[in-house]
C-alpha cells in the first residue's frame, strides 16, 4: 500500500528563500505539491484557474468555510484566501507531499487543527545576510526593507514552535536537507499509523493461530 503523503508548512523570513526552495523541490522530486490556494480576488493577467489560484465568489468561499471545506483562511485587502481540504486530500492520498508555504500564525494554526503537519522554519545564515538579500532585490525602498526586518523581529519569537530549522545558505544543499527531513518525518510512527495497525492485527492473528 503506498504511503499517504504528509502535511507540511514551510515559513521563513521575508528574504529566506522559501519561494525559490518550494520550485527546487518539486522539480527535483515527483512527491511533492504546493497547495493552491481558493481566493475571491479576481484574476490577474496570465492566471488561471486551478494552477496560480482556484478562483471563485464570496458566496461560494463562504459556503466553503460553513462546509469544513478549507484547513485555514484569511481575509486579505477584502478578499478571502484560504486552503481547500479536498486538493490537499486528493495529493496527500497520492503520496504527495504537500507544502504549504504561509506565515507564523497560519502555521501555529494548522499545527493546532493537524497535529501530524510537519513545520519547518527557512532562515539565511544570519540577521546581516537577511538585510543584504532584502537590498539586493532592489524593489523595495528602505522603509519597506526596515518594515520587513522588524516583522522578522515578531517572527523570530515564534521559531520554537516548528518542527526543524534549516538554514539557506546553499539552495541545492538545503532542497536536499529538506528532502532527507520530510522522508524522516514520513517514517515516523505518528504518521504511519495504519502500517502499525494492519502490522499489529496480522502479528494478533498469528499469535493466535500459534496457541
Amino acid at each position: 500500500m503506498e504511503q499517504k503523503g504528509i502535511l507540511m508548512v514551510l515559513s521563513g523570513f521575508s528574504g529566506a528563500g522559501k519561494g525559490t526552495l518550494v520550485k527546487g523541490l518539486i522539480q527535483k522530486y515527483d512527491n511533492y505539491a504546493l497547495s493552491i490556494s481558493m481566493t475571491t480576488r479576481a484574476p490577474r493577467e496570465g492566471e488561471r484557474h486551478g494552477v496560480e489560484y482556484f478562483f471563485t465568489d464570496k458566496q461560494h468561499f463562504e459556503d466553503t468555510i460553513k462546509q469544513d471545506g478549507l484547513i485555514e483562511y484569511a481575509s486579505y485587502c477584502g478578499n478571502y484566501y484560504g486552503t481547500p481540504r479536498a486538493y490537499v486530500e486528493e495529493q496527500m492520498a497520492v503520496g504527495r507531499n504537500v507544502i504549504l508555504e504561509i506565515e507564523l500564525q497560519g502555521a501555529l494554526k494548522i499545527k493546532e487543527k493537524f497535529p501530524e503537519s510537519l513545520l519547518i522554519f527557512v532562515t539565511p545564515p544570519s540577521a546581516e545576510e537577511l538585510k543584504r538579500r532584502l537590498e539586493k532585490r532592489g524593489t523595495e525602498s528602505p522603509e519597506v526593507i526596515a518594515q520587513r526586518l522588524a516583522r522578522a523581529v515578531e517572527e523570530s519569537e515564534g521559531i520554537e514552535a516548528y518542527d526543524y530549522i534549516v538554514v539557506n545558505d546553499d539552495l541545492e544543499v538545503c532542497i536536499e536537507e529538506i528532502h532527507r527531513l520530510v522522508d524522516a518525518a514520513r517514517r515516523a510512527p505518528v504518521r504511519r499509523k495504519e502500517f502499525i495497525s494492519e502490522i499489529r492485527e496480522e502479528l494478533q492473528g498469528f499469535a493466535k493461530g500459534a496457541k
